[in-house]
Formats: C-alpha cells, sequence, structure tokens
C-alpha cells in the first residue's frame, strides 16, 4: 500500500487512512475520546519537498506554549509601554527610527571624516615630494580609517599611512594622484616587520593585526617614503 513512509515494525501494523490526504502506520498514543488530548494549537507550517509540515502543541503543552507567548507579549509591551496590540506597529516604528539615525549617523560620520581629513592634510610633512600624513587614530575602526585615508589621498600629492590606536591595530596606506609610491607594497613592509596580514592596489591597500607601539610603526612608515 501506498505509505508516506514505511514502518520499520514486521507483521500485523495498523493504518491511519486520512482521505486524499495521508496514509501511514499508527504512531499512537490512542485515546478513548478527542477531549483526552485537550487543547490543539496549530503553531505554524512551511511548504517542505512538495508537502507541508505542521508545528502543533497539545494539552498542557499547549497551555506552556500558551503562557510563554503571553509573559513574552506582555513583558514587550512593559517595555515599549503599548497594549499588546499595538506592538507590531511600535518595532516598525522603532526600525524606521533605528534607520534613519544609521543614516544621521552615516552622513554626520562622513562631514567629520572630511574636516579631520582637511586638518591632518593641511599638517602633512613633505617626504621625497610627498605630502604624507602618518598618525595612529582613536576610535577609528577598518572602515574609518579608509575612509579617513582616502578623503586625505583624494588630493593630489597626499598620501597617508593611517593606524588604529588599539593593538592589534588595523592599517591603511592611501596615495593620490602624482604620488610615486605603491601603497602595497608599502603594507607588505609593514606587515613584514610588525606581523598581520593585508593587500591591495598600489593607490590603497589595508590589513590589521600588526602588533607593535603605535610610534615606532608610524616612524618606520615614515622610512618607505
Amino acid at each position: 500500500m501506498p505509505l508516506r513512509k514505511e514502518s520499520a515494525r514486521d507483521g500485523v501494523v495498523r493504518l491511519i487512512d486520512i482521505d486524499r490526504f495521508d496514509l501511514s502506520a499508527c504512531g499512537g498514543t490512542h485515546v478513548a475520546r478527542t477531549g483526552a488530548i485537550g487543547a490543539i494549537a496549530v503553531a505554524s507550517w512551511e511548504r517542505v519537498r512538495g508537502g507541508t509540515r505542521v508545528e502543533f502543541l497539545c494539552g498542557i503543552r499547549a497551555l506552556r506554549g500558551y503562557a510563554a507567548l503571553r509573559d513574552t507579549v506582555a513583558a514587550s509591551a512593559r517595555l515599549l509601554s503599548v497594549l499588546p496590540a499595538d506592538l507590531p506597529h511600535s518595532i516598525e516604528r522603532m526600525q524606521a527610527d533605528a534607520r534613519e539615525s544609521r543614516r544621521l549617523a552615516k552622513d554626520l560620520q562622513g562631514r567629520m571624516i572630511e574636516h579631520e581629513a582637511a586638518a591632518l592634510a593641511a599638517g602633512a610633512e613633505v617626504r621625497g615630494g610627498v605630502r604624507l600624513v602618518v598618525e595612529a587614530l582613536e576610535g577609528f575602526d577598518a572602515n574609518g580609517l579608509k575612509a579617513m585615508a582616502s578623503a586625505i589621498a583624494a588630493r593630489d600629492g597626499h598620501a597617508a599611512v593611517l593606524f588604529s590606536a588599539a593593538a592589534p591595530a588595523a592599517i591603511v596606506v592611501a596615495t593620490g594622484a602624482g604620488v610615486p609610491v605603491d601603497a602595497a607594497a608599502i603594507l607588505k613592509r609593514l606587515t613584514e616587520t610588525f606581523g598581520g596580514k593585508g593587500g591591495g592596489r598600489a593607490d590603497l591597500a589595508q590589513g590589521g593585526g600588526l602588533i607593535g607601539i603605535p610610534t615606532e610603526m608610524a616612524g618606520f612608515a615614515r622610512t618607505l617614503f
């Protein structure tokens, strides 16, 4: 017979046939009446291999599931100071506010980076005809260092070697137009000396894992120009 799944038992097997839906070996548990099962709560369903998988809870498990859901909803409503029915709208509003905050923070960070880059470029030292900025910066991750170095190198004749102040240090090397220096080669020399790894192009290279005193790394970087 076309069982949905072959039974592992031998001998006489009781089959449960749900017309035009399912034919399976009985898995128990047997009850005299459906009321003995108690509440049946469908928790979820999903499409699986052309069929539908249904998750449900019965009896005391259904009550426990409801209690857990009730407590979670109540706690969430208290945290947001809204009624339970207003939770979806409140969460949507918070998500929209978070997106706007991230957009604003990104915009402000971009403006701050442009301002800081201009100040650093104004104080650049001249080495081998290159206006060079070498700094260890507090509070910048790899992406922030990349944005800052790129903003400095956007000026003709400028180059930047920026480290994160925290060890192990992230590093970005960027060179602008008219700078006859390979940023990737500079990065390679630094990682050979202070460890770490990285790579990039002739005008922009970045890496991480450098171990050393920031002033020593900065001093060594200057000798490479």
